[in-house]
């Protein structure tokens, strides 16, 4: 189970990426010739940017998400996924 300290943390860095969705939206959009959804791209770099975070935090207390922690924080991520999903979409950019 993932400690309420590092669930915090990944909480905060949700909200921080949704409140940078624009950002993020224009980032995509840069590799529109690769990768033509653009908001399908963006939601991407938003998920690996958290789920980075998350690896580091684990780092940084010198430990290994277990597989259990892995799925508790995809549960998290896909309870979020909607609002991140709209935060893109309404991003202007």
């Amino acid at each position: 189970m993932i400690p309420e300290s590092t669930r915090k943390f990944i909480d905060s860095l949700i909200d921080y990426y949704i409140s940078e969705a624009a950002s993020y939206k224009q980032l995509a959009k840069t590799y529109y010739d690769e990768v033509e959804d653009v908001n399908a791209n963006a939601f991407g770099i938003i998920v690996g940017c958290v789920y980075s975070g998350f690896l580091q935090a684990y780092q940084n207390q010198k430990l290994k998400p277990s597989l259990e922690d892995t799925q508790e924080f995809t549960r998290m991520i896909k309870l979020r996924a909607a609002q991140i999903k709209r935060n893109i979409l309404d991003a202007k950019v």
